[in-house]
């Protein structure tokens, strides 16, 4: 059996998958990515191939993307990989960034908090029903409402680690550079 090779006819071996920072809330992202991509593949065989479309995967499929977007979100607060302008960092004593991060850290629970607080509200407001099939709106709703609960619960755990370790989520390079750990 041949050894991989890379452009340049280099052998390399193939690294192993880190997978010790998977969770539970990472594999029901999963299935809900999964049962989405089946219902918008119904949605697709239905309409093209046997030219009549099922009317409730439309919805359906709307319904499961806004799940995957917010369960998601979940995962990303707790390893701190969401979106984010490093530029202020960057140029800061390393004092300076904790004191950004945390500020940031406390901005980002408060929205999470106030905003699963504004979901609940919507929810317990809502009486319409689903147009395709016989469930209330309202469940979308509580789904949204306890993800943001969920990463208000992360953004805590996220908030109280940064304060430990006096760090920030940028790498400080003189310390990586003599650890090789972020500090």
């Amino acid at each position: 059996m041949s050894q991989p090779t890379d452009n340049s006819g280099i052998a390399v071996t193939p690294e192993e998958e880190d997978l010790s920072d998977v969770r539970v809330d990472d594999y029901l992202v999963l299935g809900v990515f999964w049962a989405l991509a089946f219902v918008v593949f119904l949605q697709f065989f239905t309409r093209y191939v046997l030219n009549n479309s099922l009317g409730w995967t439309e919805e359906i499929a709307r319904f499961l993307l806004i799940g995957v977007t917010f369960i998601g979100a979940i995962m990303a607060v707790r390893k701190e990989s969401h979106i984010a302008v490093e530029l202020f960092y960057r140029y800061l004593p390393r004092r300076g960034r904790f004191v950004l991060q945390v500020a940031v850290d406390v901005i980002s629970l408060l929205f999470y908090g106030v905003t699963a607080w504004l979901c609940t509200q919507m929810a317990q407001k809502t009486q319409q029903m689903m147009v395709s099939i016989d469930v209330p709106k309202s469940v979308v709703y509580w789904i949204v409402a306890a993800c943001f609960f969920a990463m208000a619960v992360y953004a805590v755990l996220v908030l109280i680690r940064h304060l430990r370790t006096g760090s920030s989520r940028l790498i400080d390079p003189e310390t990586f550079a003599v650890t090789g750990k972020n500090i």
